[in-house]
């Protein structure tokens, strides 16, 4: 049970609509489904979303960031989800974790990595793209720093553009994750969160 009511359509003022508008039909949204798919059979908004139409301004500019991060990065997908799910993990986001986990295995991330990520084990990755993100990733989550050896690793395969990218990717996650725990937003019904208290 979430801590924040849940929001419908029809409770919102002018500039709530508006980012409404903008989540329901940007680029995170299914153009088939109604509310774009991110709303919930209360016809509230799921996951993170909810909680940003309380802040509408910043809400929208926090949203537009995470759509940038998510369609415009330079990123490679399988880099930007194992970045997300080493912050999901930390952070033991149920929502974010089992949202990204899944799009993690589509985007080329080995199951069994997914999976040690969530145990909060060392994954193991036959690529040296993948290790070097995580291990940059993980580092920088457990000492908040990054050593030189670790950053010149990922700056070979993805450049200071593609750093900053996996940095900025990182902090919004993060947010995001404190977000989810701190309102307490439930999983979709029927799906088991992956870290059960």
């Amino acid at each position: 049970m979430t801590r924040l009511a849940a929001l419908t359509h029809d409770d919102l003022d002018d500039d709530q609509r508006a980012l409404w508008q903008h989540l329901t039909t940007g680029p995170r949204a299914d153009p088939d489904r109604p509310h774009g798919g991110l709303a919930g059979d209360d016809g509230a908004l799921i996951g993170p979303f909810n909680a940003l139409l309380y802040s509408p301004k910043i809400g929208d500019l926090a949203q537009e960031l995470g759509g940038a991060l998510r369609f415009h990065s330079s990123l490679p997908r399988d880099l930007q989800e194992i970045a997300i799910l080493a912050v999901g993990g930390h952070w033991r986001a149920n929502f974010e974790f089992w949202a990204h986990a899944r799009m993690a295995v589509q985007n080329g991330v080995p199951q069994a990595a997914v999976d040690a990520i969530h145990r909060g084990r060392r994954p193991e990755f036959d690529d040296p793209r993948q290790e070097a993100a995580y291990a940059f990733a993980d580092e920088l989550i457990q000492h908040r720093r990054v050593r030189q050896s670790a950053y010149d690793a990922l700056k070979s395969l993805i450049g200071e553009r593609g750093l900053f990218d996996l940095v900025t990717t990182m902090g919004y996650y993060s947010m995001v994750s404190m977000s989810l725990n701190v309102f307490e937003v439930g999983m979709p019904p029927g799906i088991e969160p992956p870290y059960p208290d």
